[in-house]
């Protein structure tokens, strides 16, 4: 059976969506079946049943979740659902001249997720604006060994 996977985006510019697209399709690619969804108007539900995500986000303001992505975080915080049955990997992306803040919004989805019970799979790729890479470029690269580690995790829980 392909293994599936949702890959959820948090954006305030796009630039996390681009990243998504080249993820899903680098997925696909290696057979993991990814379905893209912004994180708008979502809530905690669609961790509901479990399963494997990897959250693509940007980092706003002050150190915070995208504007598209506050209701999702802010649902969690308030419901604390058992996560349990859920994998995820975190894409962050920021700027490192924010250092106070750098890629806080994916290491806030990060430290929360884990706390409701979710397993994180590999580290959290923190992706530098200021280091003058193409994320979608970065992205492809951590994605094949990062897809290594998710189908040893899946073989593990079968």
């Amino acid at each position: 059976m392909e293994p599936r996977l949702t890959i959820l985006v948090g954006t305030m510019t796009g630039t996390a969506q681009l990243v998504a697209d080249e993820l899903g399709d680098a997925l696909n690619a290696h057979g993991v079946a990814a379905r893209i969804l912004p994180m708008d108007g979502l809530d905690a539900g669609v961790f509901a049943g479990g399963g494997a995500f990897l959250i693509c986000t940007s980092t706003y303001g002050q150190g915070d979740v995208p504007d598209n992505a506050q209701k999702l975080y802010a649902d969690l915080e308030r419901t604390r659902p058992d996560l349990q049955t859920v994998v995820f990997g975190v894409f962050a992306l920021g700027d490192r001249t924010y250092a106070q803040t750098f890629c806080f919004g994916g290491k806030r989805f990060d430290a929360l997720l884990q706390s409701l019970g979710a397993r994180r799979i590999g580290e959290v790729m923190l992706h530098d604006a200021s280091a003058g890479t193409i994320p979608e470029e970065v992205a492809v690269a951590w994605i094949g060994p990062w897809i290594d580690q998710f189908r040893r995790a899946r073989d593990r829980a079968a």
